[in-house]
Order: structure tokens, then C-alpha cells, then sequence
């Protein structure tokens, strides 16, 4: 395929790149530059949307340029995306125990076994997509395993306790708002990878599509949640 079409077509999984591309640089600039607005405590929590977005957005200008070099509408590696995600995914769990820390006594404990398994969610991911260990199975139920361990956490757990013990209710908006988006937003990814390995229902064409909205979404859409909280207890 013509390496410049790939543009010219109106292709949906080329306008995503270009999207997301911008939209995070821009989403970055703004949280940074918000960062003088919000009270004290807010800062880390409004640079942690920062970093997420940044890193974010080099990663897709990367991965922009590879799918305009490889002249291949269904080529982006792998390895990639979860460079990315090995990054971000940690730094947005995190977010919650620091929105909780600002507010209230948290355990470290919390923020231990918030941190190990959203790495272990991301690695396992990435040892089932790459099939690094001759099986996609293991990796992936072990991934999945992590995730809804987290979900536990932030739903029942010691992090949902101390959300409701907080009484501050910007942080419980805040906290609100981003654990339906690790729960609705992040299900894309495992759903993505399941039916693709598993079903044999969508090309890896459509998978990038929806991998670049699901990025969209979930990393931008979470650090404005933050900001709006930071901002509400701010003023």
C-alpha cells in the first residue's frame, strides 16, 4: 500500500493515530500548565495525568511514523503499545492512592499492591499478545486475574474503604470517575485481545482502531477527572 494513501484514504485507524497524537500533547501542555491553578495537594495527582498524557503521546507519534514507514495498514508492533502501557497503566493506578493520600491516612501497603499487580496486568498482556511463552491462554487469564484484583481493591477493598473514610468530596468524585473508567474503559483491552486471539472475530486492522480510541478515551478522559476534582477543591 502507497505509504502517503494511508492518509489520503480517510483511513479510521490512520485519523485515530493523528488524533490521539495531538489530543495528548495537548492534553499534557494543559495539565501542566493547570498545575498553578489547584492547592497543593492536587499537584502530584495533576502531574500524574500530566506524565500519563506525555508519554502517551510520544509513544503515538512513535507508532505513527512506523505505520507510515511499513507501507502495511496492519503493521504496529506490538512491543510498542505495551511500552506505553508498562509505563502509563502503573502511573494511573497509582493516581488513586495519591488522590487518597492527599486527603486522608493510607496504608503503603495499599500502594504496593496497587502498583505490583498493574504490572503484572501489563506484563502477562504482553507475554500472551507476543506469545513470548508458547501459550496466549496462561498470560492472559494471569493478566486478567491482576485486573480484576484491582477492581476488588477499588471497588470492596482496603482502597475502597479508605475513599469512603475521606469525607472530601472532590477525592471521592475523583476516585469515582476513575475507577469506572479502569473498569468500563479498560475492558476494551482484554476484550480486544480475546476475540482477536480467541474468536478470530477482527483483523489486527480493527484491533489497532480500537486499541488508539480505547487510549483515547481512557488516558485523557482520566487525567480531566482528575483536574476537575482539583479544581472544584481548589476554588
Amino acid at each position: 500500500m502507497n505509504k502517503v494513501l494511508l492518509f489520503d484514504t480517510g483511513d479510521p485507524v490512520a485519523i485515530t493515530f493523528w488524533l490521539i497524537s495531538m489530543a495528548t500533547i495537548a492534553a499534557t501542555a494543559f495539565f501542566f500548565l493547570e498545575r498553578d491553578r489547584v492547592s497543593v495537594k492536587w499537584k502530584t495527582p495533576l502531574t500524574i495525568a500530566g506524565l500519563v498524557t506525555g508519554v502517551a503521546a510520544l509513544n503515538y507519534f512513535y507508532l505513527r511514523g512506523v505505520w507510515v514507514a511499513s507501507g502495511d495498514a496492519h503493521t504496529v508492533p506490538t512491543a510498542l503499545r505495551y511500552i506505553d502501557w508498562l509505563i502509563t497503566v502503573p502511573l494511573q493506578i497509582v493516581a488513586f492512592y495519591v488522590i487518597l493520600a492527599a486527603v486522608t491516612a493510607v496504608t503503603v501497603g495499599l500502594f504496593w499492591r496497587l502498583l505490583i499487580s498493574s504490572i503484572i496486568m501489563v506484563v502477562f498482556g504482553y507475554l500472551g499478545e507476543s506469545n513470548a511463552i508458547g501459550s496466549q491462554t496462561l498470560p492472559f487469564v494471569i493478566g486478567l486475574a491482576a485486573w480484576m484484583y484491582i477492581i476488588y481493591e477499588i471497588f470492596a477493598g482496603e482502597a475502597r474503604q479508605v475513599y469512603i473514610a475521606s469525607e472530601n468530596e472532590a477525592a471521592q468524585s475523583a476516585f469515582s470517575a476513575l475507577r469506572i473508567i479502569v473498569t468500563v474503559g479498560w475492558a476494551i483491552y482484554p476484550l480486544g485481545y480475546a476475540i482477536v486471539h480467541f474468536g478470530g472475530g477482527i483483523d489486527s486492522w480493527a484491533l489497532n482502531l480500537i486499541y488508539n480510541v480505547a487510549d483515547f478515551v481512557n488516558k485523557i478522559a482520566f487525567g480531566f477527572a482528575i483536574y476537575v476534582a482539583a479544581v472544584s477543591d481548589s476554588d
